[in-house]
Protein backbone atom coordinates (compact mmCIF):
# COMPACT_ATOMS: atom_id res chain seq x y z
CA UNK A 1 0.00 0.00 0.00
CA UNK A 2 2.83 2.34 0.90
CA UNK A 3 4.61 1.45 -2.34
CA UNK A 4 1.46 2.27 -4.34
CA UNK A 5 1.18 5.65 -2.65
CA UNK A 6 4.83 6.39 -3.35
CA UNK A 7 4.39 5.46 -7.00
CA UNK A 8 1.21 7.58 -7.28
CA UNK A 9 2.96 10.54 -5.68
CA UNK A 10 5.84 10.09 -8.10
CA UNK A 11 3.50 10.11 -11.08
CA UNK A 12 1.80 13.29 -9.87
CA UNK A 13 5.11 15.04 -9.32
CA UNK A 14 6.41 13.87 -12.69
CA UNK A 15 3.26 15.12 -14.44
CA UNK A 16 3.59 18.46 -12.69
CA UNK A 17 7.22 18.76 -13.71
CA UNK A 18 6.29 17.96 -17.31
CA UNK A 19 3.85 20.88 -17.42
CA UNK A 20 5.83 23.45 -15.52
CA UNK A 21 8.89 23.77 -17.80
CA UNK A 22 6.67 24.44 -20.85
CA UNK A 23 4.91 27.29 -19.06
CA UNK A 24 8.08 28.50 -17.35
CA UNK A 25 9.90 28.75 -20.69
CA UNK A 26 7.04 30.57 -22.41
CA UNK A 27 7.58 32.49 -24.54
CA UNK A 28 10.88 31.38 -26.05
CA UNK A 29 10.22 32.70 -29.56
CA UNK A 30 8.19 35.54 -31.19
CA UNK A 31 4.39 35.59 -30.84
CA UNK A 32 2.11 36.37 -33.79
CA UNK A 33 -0.89 38.57 -33.00
CA UNK A 34 -3.39 38.47 -35.86
CA UNK A 35 -5.77 41.38 -36.36
CA UNK A 36 -8.53 41.49 -38.95
CA UNK A 37 -8.23 45.12 -40.00
CA UNK A 38 -5.92 47.32 -42.01
CA UNK A 39 -2.87 49.16 -40.62
CA UNK A 40 -3.52 52.63 -39.24
CA UNK A 41 -7.05 52.05 -37.98
CA UNK A 42 -8.17 52.07 -34.32
CA UNK A 43 -7.74 48.31 -33.86
CA UNK A 44 -4.26 48.37 -35.38
CA UNK A 45 -3.18 51.34 -33.25
CA UNK A 46 -4.28 49.71 -29.99
CA UNK A 47 -2.74 46.38 -30.99
CA UNK A 48 0.65 47.98 -31.69
CA UNK A 49 0.63 49.93 -28.42
CA UNK A 50 -0.08 46.73 -26.50
CA UNK A 51 2.31 44.61 -28.59
CA UNK A 52 5.24 46.86 -27.78
CA UNK A 53 4.51 46.76 -24.05
CA UNK A 54 4.04 42.98 -24.07
CA UNK A 55 7.22 42.48 -26.08
CA UNK A 56 9.19 44.34 -23.43
CA UNK A 57 7.43 42.50 -20.60
CA UNK A 58 7.62 38.97 -22.03
CA UNK A 59 11.12 39.25 -23.47
CA UNK A 60 10.00 38.10 -26.92
CA UNK A 61 8.67 40.11 -29.85
CA UNK A 62 4.87 40.24 -30.18
CA UNK A 63 4.42 40.76 -33.91
CA UNK A 64 1.19 42.35 -35.14
CA UNK A 65 0.08 40.73 -38.38
CA UNK A 66 -2.77 42.32 -40.36
CA UNK A 67 -5.04 39.76 -42.04
CA UNK A 68 -7.78 41.87 -43.57
CA UNK A 69 -11.00 40.84 -45.24
CA UNK A 70 -14.42 39.34 -44.58
CA UNK A 71 -15.14 41.55 -41.57
CA UNK A 72 -12.20 40.13 -39.63
CA UNK A 73 -13.14 36.50 -40.31
CA UNK A 74 -9.98 35.74 -42.30
CA UNK A 75 -7.83 36.62 -39.29
CA UNK A 76 -10.07 34.65 -36.95
CA UNK A 77 -9.95 31.54 -39.15
CA UNK A 78 -6.16 31.78 -39.44
CA UNK A 79 -5.78 32.04 -35.68
CA UNK A 80 -8.23 29.22 -34.95
CA UNK A 81 -6.42 26.90 -37.37
CA UNK A 82 -3.00 27.63 -35.81
CA UNK A 83 -1.31 25.33 -33.28
CA UNK A 84 -2.69 25.94 -29.75
CA UNK A 85 0.73 26.65 -28.30
CA UNK A 86 0.43 30.31 -27.30
CA UNK A 87 2.42 31.58 -30.26
CA UNK A 88 -0.57 32.68 -32.33
CA UNK A 89 -3.08 35.05 -30.76
CA UNK A 90 -6.12 36.87 -32.13
CA UNK A 91 -7.15 40.47 -31.51
CA UNK A 92 -10.82 40.19 -30.50
CA UNK A 93 -13.29 42.98 -31.24
CA UNK A 94 -17.08 43.29 -31.64
CA UNK A 95 -16.91 41.90 -35.18
CA UNK A 96 -16.13 38.47 -33.72
CA UNK A 97 -19.34 38.52 -31.70
CA UNK A 98 -21.35 39.88 -34.63
CA UNK A 99 -20.04 37.53 -37.32
CA UNK A 100 -21.40 34.45 -35.55
CA UNK A 101 -24.94 35.31 -36.64
CA UNK A 102 -24.30 37.72 -39.52
CA UNK A 103 -22.29 35.28 -41.66
CA UNK A 104 -24.20 32.15 -42.59
CA UNK A 105 -21.26 30.00 -43.74
CA UNK A 106 -18.46 30.54 -41.24
CA UNK A 107 -15.97 27.67 -41.17
CA UNK A 108 -15.71 27.87 -37.39
CA UNK A 109 -17.66 28.51 -34.19
CA UNK A 110 -15.88 31.37 -32.48
CA UNK A 111 -16.85 30.58 -28.88
CA UNK A 112 -16.31 26.84 -29.30
CA UNK A 113 -13.00 27.13 -31.17
CA UNK A 114 -11.23 29.82 -29.14
CA UNK A 115 -10.00 30.33 -25.60
CA UNK A 116 -10.53 33.77 -23.98
CA UNK A 117 -7.26 35.26 -22.79
CA UNK A 118 -7.68 38.87 -21.70
CA UNK A 119 -9.73 42.03 -22.04
CA UNK A 120 -7.94 45.22 -23.04
CA UNK A 121 -10.45 48.06 -23.21
CA UNK A 122 -13.95 49.28 -23.91
CA UNK A 123 -14.77 51.95 -26.47
CA UNK A 124 -17.66 53.72 -28.08
CA UNK A 125 -18.55 54.68 -31.61
CA UNK A 126 -19.66 58.13 -32.70
CA UNK A 127 -22.32 59.13 -35.18
CA UNK A 128 -20.91 61.79 -37.52
CA UNK A 129 -22.66 63.22 -40.55
CA UNK A 130 -21.78 65.26 -43.61
CA UNK A 131 -21.72 69.00 -43.03
CA UNK A 132 -24.10 69.26 -46.00
CA UNK A 133 -26.90 67.67 -43.98
CA UNK A 134 -29.09 70.22 -42.18
CA UNK A 135 -29.37 68.08 -39.03
CA UNK A 136 -27.57 69.43 -35.97
CA UNK A 137 -28.90 66.89 -33.43
CA UNK A 138 -29.85 63.22 -33.35
CA UNK A 139 -33.54 64.14 -33.31
CA UNK A 140 -33.14 66.44 -36.30
CA UNK A 141 -31.29 63.70 -38.14
CA UNK A 142 -34.04 61.15 -37.44
CA UNK A 143 -36.67 63.61 -38.65
CA UNK A 144 -34.65 64.34 -41.79
CA UNK A 145 -34.10 60.65 -42.47
CA UNK A 146 -37.78 59.83 -42.10
CA UNK A 147 -38.67 62.69 -44.43
CA UNK A 148 -36.23 61.36 -47.04
CA UNK A 149 -36.63 57.55 -46.97
CA UNK A 150 -34.11 55.65 -49.05
CA UNK A 151 -32.11 58.78 -49.85
CA UNK A 152 -29.63 58.52 -46.97
CA UNK A 153 -26.57 56.27 -47.19
CA UNK A 154 -24.36 55.26 -44.28
CA UNK A 155 -20.77 54.13 -44.63
CA UNK A 156 -19.07 51.38 -42.65
CA UNK A 157 -15.63 49.86 -42.32
CA UNK A 158 -16.97 46.56 -43.64
CA UNK A 159 -19.80 44.07 -43.25
CA UNK A 160 -20.17 42.81 -39.70
CA UNK A 161 -18.04 45.45 -38.03
CA UNK A 162 -19.28 47.41 -35.04
CA UNK A 163 -19.44 50.44 -37.35
CA UNK A 164 -21.89 48.58 -39.57
CA UNK A 165 -24.02 47.05 -36.82
CA UNK A 166 -24.27 50.23 -34.74
CA UNK A 167 -26.02 51.74 -37.77
CA UNK A 168 -28.24 48.68 -38.25
CA UNK A 169 -29.31 48.89 -34.62
CA UNK A 170 -30.06 52.59 -35.08
CA UNK A 171 -32.11 51.82 -38.22
CA UNK A 172 -34.10 49.16 -36.41
CA UNK A 173 -34.86 51.36 -33.40
CA UNK A 174 -35.69 54.57 -35.28
CA UNK A 175 -37.31 53.14 -38.44
CA UNK A 176 -34.89 55.18 -40.54
CA UNK A 177 -34.62 53.83 -44.10
CA UNK A 178 -30.89 54.03 -44.97
CA UNK A 179 -28.64 52.32 -47.50
CA UNK A 180 -25.46 50.57 -46.35
CA UNK A 181 -22.23 51.30 -48.26
CA UNK A 182 -19.30 49.19 -46.92
CA UNK A 183 -15.68 50.31 -47.34
CA UNK A 184 -12.39 48.53 -46.69
CA UNK A 185 -11.78 50.60 -43.57
CA UNK A 186 -13.45 53.74 -42.30
CA UNK A 187 -10.56 55.98 -43.35
CA UNK A 188 -11.51 55.32 -46.96
CA UNK A 189 -15.09 56.38 -46.28
CA UNK A 190 -14.44 59.87 -44.95
CA UNK A 191 -13.66 61.57 -48.28
CA UNK A 192 -17.08 60.43 -49.50
CA UNK A 193 -18.78 61.61 -46.30
CA UNK A 194 -17.06 64.97 -46.53
CA UNK A 195 -18.20 65.33 -50.17
CA UNK A 196 -21.71 64.05 -49.22
CA UNK A 197 -21.59 61.03 -51.53
CA UNK A 198 -22.59 59.11 -48.40
CA UNK A 199 -24.09 60.99 -45.50
CA UNK A 200 -22.91 59.42 -42.25
CA UNK A 201 -20.93 56.81 -40.36
CA UNK A 202 -21.05 55.33 -36.84
CA UNK A 203 -17.27 55.20 -36.64
CA UNK A 204 -14.89 54.24 -33.83
CA UNK A 205 -14.36 57.24 -31.60
CA UNK A 206 -10.71 58.13 -32.41
CA UNK A 207 -11.21 58.59 -36.17
CA UNK A 208 -14.64 60.16 -35.87
CA UNK A 209 -13.47 62.55 -33.18
CA UNK A 210 -10.44 63.62 -35.18
CA UNK A 211 -12.58 64.38 -38.21
CA UNK A 212 -15.29 66.20 -36.26
CA UNK A 213 -12.79 68.33 -34.35
CA UNK A 214 -11.18 69.18 -37.67
CA UNK A 215 -14.55 70.47 -38.86
CA UNK A 216 -14.81 68.15 -41.85
CA UNK A 217 -17.88 66.35 -40.43
CA UNK A 218 -20.42 67.01 -37.67
CA UNK A 219 -20.65 64.87 -34.51
CA UNK A 220 -24.20 64.12 -33.35
CA UNK A 221 -23.86 61.47 -30.66
CA UNK A 222 -21.98 58.56 -29.11
CA UNK A 223 -23.27 54.99 -29.04
CA UNK A 224 -22.62 54.32 -25.34
CA UNK A 225 -25.66 54.34 -23.03
CA UNK A 226 -24.34 57.46 -21.29
CA UNK A 227 -22.02 60.22 -22.41
CA UNK A 228 -18.48 58.97 -22.89
CA UNK A 229 -15.96 60.30 -20.33
CA UNK A 230 -13.44 61.50 -22.93
CA UNK A 231 -16.06 63.49 -24.90
CA UNK A 232 -18.61 64.65 -22.31
CA UNK A 233 -19.84 67.45 -24.58
CA UNK A 234 -21.21 64.97 -27.14
CA UNK A 235 -24.68 63.60 -26.24
CA UNK A 236 -25.39 59.88 -26.04
CA UNK A 237 -27.74 58.74 -28.80
CA UNK A 238 -29.69 57.04 -26.01
CA UNK A 239 -30.73 60.47 -24.75
CA UNK A 240 -32.91 60.66 -27.88
CA UNK A 241 -33.40 56.94 -28.60
CA UNK A 242 -33.94 55.26 -25.19
CA UNK A 243 -32.28 51.87 -24.93
CA UNK A 244 -29.87 52.40 -27.80
CA UNK A 245 -26.42 51.04 -26.94
CA UNK A 246 -23.39 49.82 -28.85
CA UNK A 247 -20.27 49.66 -26.69
CA UNK A 248 -17.30 47.91 -28.21
CA UNK A 249 -14.57 45.84 -26.61
CA UNK A 250 -11.01 44.86 -27.47
CA UNK A 251 -9.25 41.79 -26.15
CA UNK A 252 -7.24 38.67 -26.91
CA UNK A 253 -8.21 35.09 -27.63
CA UNK A 254 -6.19 32.02 -28.59
CA UNK A 255 -6.93 28.76 -30.40
CA UNK A 256 -8.86 26.15 -28.43
CA UNK A 257 -6.49 23.87 -26.57
CA UNK A 258 -3.99 26.55 -25.62
CA UNK A 259 -2.60 25.49 -22.20
CA UNK A 260 -4.23 27.32 -19.27
CA UNK A 261 -0.77 28.05 -17.83
CA UNK A 262 0.08 30.05 -20.95
CA UNK A 263 -3.30 31.79 -20.91
CA UNK A 264 -2.60 32.82 -17.31
CA UNK A 265 0.85 34.19 -18.21
CA UNK A 266 -0.66 36.32 -20.98
CA UNK A 267 -3.62 37.46 -18.86
CA UNK A 268 -1.30 38.50 -16.05
CA UNK A 269 0.91 40.44 -18.47
CA UNK A 270 -2.06 42.32 -19.95
CA UNK A 271 -3.35 43.08 -16.45
CA UNK A 272 0.01 44.56 -15.51
CA UNK A 273 0.02 46.60 -18.72
CA UNK A 274 -3.34 48.12 -17.83
CA UNK A 275 -1.88 49.34 -14.54
CA UNK A 276 0.96 51.18 -16.28
CA UNK A 277 0.07 54.91 -16.24
CA UNK A 278 2.00 55.61 -19.44
CA UNK A 279 0.29 52.83 -21.36
CA UNK A 280 -3.12 53.77 -19.95
CA UNK A 281 -2.52 57.34 -21.12
CA UNK A 282 -1.68 56.13 -24.60
CA UNK A 283 -4.79 53.98 -24.74
CA UNK A 284 -6.78 56.97 -23.52
CA UNK A 285 -5.64 58.88 -26.59
CA UNK A 286 -7.51 56.34 -28.71
CA UNK A 287 -10.74 57.18 -26.87
CA UNK A 288 -10.99 53.88 -25.02
CA UNK A 289 -11.24 53.00 -21.35
CA UNK A 290 -8.89 50.21 -20.15
CA UNK A 291 -10.73 47.27 -18.60
CA UNK A 292 -8.90 44.25 -17.21
CA UNK A 293 -10.73 40.92 -16.79
CA UNK A 294 -9.97 37.32 -15.95
CA UNK A 295 -10.16 34.90 -18.89
CA UNK A 296 -13.53 33.65 -17.60
CA UNK A 297 -14.92 37.18 -17.33
CA UNK A 298 -13.76 38.03 -20.84
CA UNK A 299 -15.27 34.81 -22.16
CA UNK A 300 -18.62 35.73 -20.62
CA UNK A 301 -18.45 39.20 -22.16
CA UNK A 302 -17.87 37.73 -25.62
CA UNK A 303 -20.71 35.24 -25.13
CA UNK A 304 -23.10 37.96 -23.93
CA UNK A 305 -22.19 40.23 -26.85
CA UNK A 306 -22.64 37.35 -29.29
CA UNK A 307 -26.18 36.80 -28.03
CA UNK A 308 -26.97 40.53 -28.07
CA UNK A 309 -25.90 40.97 -31.69
CA UNK A 310 -27.67 37.77 -32.76
CA UNK A 311 -30.93 39.43 -31.73
CA UNK A 312 -30.03 42.64 -33.59
CA UNK A 313 -29.07 40.74 -36.75
CA UNK A 314 -32.34 38.80 -36.68
CA UNK A 315 -34.40 41.90 -35.94
CA UNK A 316 -32.70 43.94 -38.68
CA UNK A 317 -32.90 41.05 -41.14
CA UNK A 318 -29.31 41.41 -42.36
CA UNK A 319 -26.95 38.60 -43.36
CA UNK A 320 -23.82 37.96 -45.38
CA UNK A 321 -23.26 34.73 -47.31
Amino acid sequence: MKLARVLLFGLIVTAGLAVQPAAAAYPDRPIRWLIGFAPGGPVDIVARIMAQWLSDRLGQQVVVENRTGSGGNIAAAAAINSPPDGYTLLFVAPNNAISTSLYKKLPYDFIRDTVPVASIMQLTNMLVVSNDLPAKTVKEFIDYCRANPGKIAFASSGNGTSVHMAAELFKAMTKCDMLHVPYRGSALAFPDIISNKVQLIFDNLPTALEQSRGGTVRALGVTSPQRWPTVPDVPAIAETVPGYESVGFYGISAPKGTPPEIVEILNRAVGEALKDPKLVARLGETGGIPRAMTPAEFGKLVADETEKWRKVVEFAGVSVD
